[in-house]
């Protein structure tokens, strides 16, 4: 088989494709030919040395995010068989209820091999169908980014306002799905282009942040001073404070990135405000088939930015280390 393998971390030229054995499934395990896998900020973290939760480990096989076909399946399989369109799972070990500590032990991508090649060897338990209406390109930018919208806007109710940040694919799939909801959403973004595209998606109002560097006020005002029920905080601690002020009393905030960066934060925004806030990471497989069963009902469709080649598989990490991109970016594997 083919796959990429990252040698050196800080280094997006170490990232060579490679000649593997072809595996074979055992019990309990499908050999799935990968037609698609997607970036996430995560595997920016992995490459720049900043993922702290796991040692980086030279040679691996990155990328978490993908989809495909099963082409082969081992003793015992019961879930799939040969021919089913299936998408892979960020978390494999995460089947339902609650994150625990041993579910991170296994994260594909990071510390066990991930997507990044044209055949992979999973658990039946890790993997859901392909949603119909989507193809592989699609499907492949649910695992990381859409899982975590579905799961950031689950409390969301018709009615309700909801605050996404930016043009990431996390915000974009936060946005359809508070939409279908029957939310009212605002964004922030920084620039008119993309402030239209972010409307013709459904945005019922954007806020430019370079413009109105205090966006915080001008969420309140087109909340008419209320503030918003629900905020999608991408943005970390270079964001949180003005989140906190833009929220409504007794309002929800999800953390979720941390793309603003560094900075500090005023101890006294939380005494200003009351609000919950919650991480969102992630989430099961049974929020998955969750998540896709609303994708199919409701004919939702990812937004994908751009798709490379596999073999340019370096300029796909490179426009996506750029943040100029719009939705997701996806590496299509036929060929």
């Amino acid at each position: 088989m083919q796959a990429f393998h990252l040698r050196r971390q800080g280094d997006i030229d170490s990232l060579e494709l490679e000649t593997d054995t072809d595996p074979t499934p055992t019990k309990g395990e499908v050999l799935v030919r990968v037609r698609a896998s997607s970036l996430n900020y995560r595997d920016i973290m992995i490459l720049e040395g900043r993922y702290g939760r796991v040692p980086f480990i030279p040679g691996l096989i990155p990328l978490s995010d993908g989809s495909g076909e099963v082409i082969a399946v081992g003793e015992g399989v019961t879930r799939f068989r040969s021919g089913d369109r299936v998408v892979l799972t960020a978390l494999p070990c995460w089947l339902a209820g609650k994150i625990t500590p041993e579910i991170l032990i296994d994260q594909p991508g990071a510390n066990r091999p991930g997507v990044l090649s044209d055949l992979k060897i999973v658990h039946e338990d890790a993997l859901v169908a392909l949603p119909e209406p989507l193809s592989f390109e699609e499907a492949a930018t649910l695992p990381g980014a859409a899982v975590t919208a579905w799961v950031a806007v689950e409390h969301v109710r018709p009615g309700e306002t909801v605050l996404v940040q930016g043009t990431g694919g996390v915000s974009l799939f936060a946005l359809l799905f508070a939409k279908s909801a029957g939310a009212r959403v605002i964004a922030i973004t920084s620039s008119d282009e993309k402030a239209e595209r972010l409307k013709a998606l459904g945005a019922d109002e954007v806020v430019n942040y370079q413009r109105q560097p205090e966006w915080h006020l001008a969420v309140r005002e087109a909340t008419s001073g209320r503030g918003v029920d629900h905020v999608i905080e991408i943005g970390g601690v270079g964001t949180l404070e003005r989140s906190i002020q833009a929220t409504a009393m007794a309002g929800h905030i999800e953390l979720i990135g941390t793309l603003a960066g560094g900075g500090s934060l005023d101890a006294a925004a939380f005494a200003r405000n009351i609000v919950t806030m919650r991480w969102a990471s992630v989430g099961s497989r049974g929020d998955f088939e969750a998540m896709n069963r609303a994708i199919a009902v409701q004919h939702l469709h990812p937004v994908i930015d751009r798709i490379f080649p596999f073999v340019e598989a370096r300029q796909a990490y490179r426009h996506f280390q750029s943040r100029s991109h719009f939705g997701k970016v996806v590496i299509r594997h036929d060929g």
